[in-house]
């Protein structure tokens, strides 16, 4: 949901490496009768001498993150880490710079929950293409045909933007709904010097909404990218309405249980992380404030999960991987004409600088930056993330990328 130190570090991952085999120590003995002994126990056995065992395989892709880690520290973030799965390593690769806390020293944990942000945006548009594929959805329908009723109108009842808004355009941010989290004085609650006080005010949908469509459009339906939270907002009352069910609730049965998203959640309006996590620190009236708890319905469809890296991988596999949805769904999905090659429908491309093209999404609410990436097939997947909200150089955060996906074509 973009918003517009101490320095130890760890290398470490999950689960350690086992031990690699060595040969066996020689025991070197002397004097004629242990010779003797030595050649009247081996002419007794005729055991033969044991081959010296070859070294074993890494379990765990290289470690490439850390340098790029260390910059983004070194940029004002508390801390950072990473988690990189790749296929032909059974286990994961774990990184982190920094601290998580920066009273305690304490540093990340791979298992730490944290605040997702916009990453939420991928998990909904694959619940709707998914209802797309069903055939309860058409990309070319407008969102004013799916909405549940006591959506808000503009002014007089007016609601010709939505009539005129399409799914699809929803999805790739082609709509041009005003962005909510744009809104001067809500802004200034969300992220400026109003934070401390409105930090546990809650907020439905509708309400957003109608804030969002209080403004005017920065642009006619499918004219040119813009993004904005509106429309996932939108997408999400969408669901709801084609389903008759919260759009958590969808993302729970369609992704959560069969992908085995065990440590994500859609908190609505609680505002406590789940156990165990670090602390989320950002800047609001020109000073550092400890963001870690906060009512996230200021986010809602557009922003709210709460996760981990390694469930950001395993969501990010299944899908690249083709698990989620259908072919045809996977195209739609990956096609980024509409925006001029700027967004697809909830994804978008990075192509680094040796070549490689990858696919994924960043976050940012209070207090938390994230971003996944991996390549089109899902067999090589990083994901990466900040205990603060806003990427002081947001070059260095795509050398993350770089320095994962770069490496690799160098190394087996």
């Amino acid at each position: 949901m973009p918003k517009r130190s101490p320095r130890p570090a760890v290398t470490a991952a999950l689960p350690p490496a086992p031990p690699v085999a060595g040969r066996p120590r020689a025991l070197l003995r002397s004097g004629a009768l242990a010779a003797l002994t030595v050649l009247a126990l081996t002419a007794c056995t005729a055991t033969p001498r044991p081959a010296a065992r070859t070294r074993e395989a890494p379990t765990r892709p290289p470690v490439t993150t850390r340098h790029a880690l260390h910059r983004l520290v070194d940029d004002g973030a508390p801390g950072a880490a990473s988690l990189t799965n790749r296929a032909g390593y059974p286990d994961a690769r774990y990184a982190t710079a920094g601290v998580a806390d920066l009273r305690s020293g304490r540093t990340m944990r791979p298992r730490d929950h944290f605040r997702a942000g916009s990453l939420t945006k991928t998990l909904v548009a694959t619940v709707v293409l998914q209802l797309v594929a069903e055939g309860r959805l058409s990309l070319h329908d407008s969102a004013a045909a799916h909405l549940p009723p006591g959506v808000p109108a503009v002014r007089d009842g007016d609601r010709s933007e939505l009539r005129r808004v399409t799914i699809r355009q929803l999805l790739d941010h082609t709509s041009g709904l005003f962005n909510y989290t744009q809104d001067p004085r809500l802004s200034r609650q969300l992220f400026g010097k109003g934070f401390g006080a409105h930090r546990y005010d809650s907020h439905t949908p509708a309400e957003l909404l109608r804030i969002a469509l209080s403004h005017p459009p920065v642009s006619p339906p499918g004219a040119h990218y813009a993004y904005s939270n509106t429309n996932y907002l939108v997408l999400g009352l969408v669901i709801e309405a084609v389903t008759t069910h919260p759009y958590a609730t969808e993302i729970r049965r369609r992704i959560l249980g069969p992908a085995r998203l065990t440590h994500t959640s859609f908190p609505g309006t609680d505002p406590v992380l789940p156990e165990p996590h670090g602390r989320a620190y950002s800047r609001a009236g020109g000073r550092r404030v400890d963001a870690t708890s906060l009512d996230p319905s200021r986010a809602g469809a557009a922003g709210e999960m709460v996760t981990t890296l390694g469930d950001l991988n395993r969501f990010f596999a299944a899908l690249l991987g083709g698990r989620l949805l259908p072919p045809r769904q996977m195209a739609q999905i990956h096609n980024e004409k509409g925006t001029g090659g700027a967004y697809g429908l909830g994804l978008y491309a990075t192509r680094l600088p040796c070549g490689v093209t990858v696919w994924g999404h960043n976050g940012d609410i209070n207090g938390s930056y994230v971003r996944t990436a991996g390549t089109a097939d899902g067999r090589h997947i990083v994901s990466y993330r900040l205990n603060t909200d806003t990427l002081a150089h947001p070059a260095h955060g795509t050398a993350v990328l770089t320095a994962e996906f770069c490496a690799s074509r160098r190394r087996p």
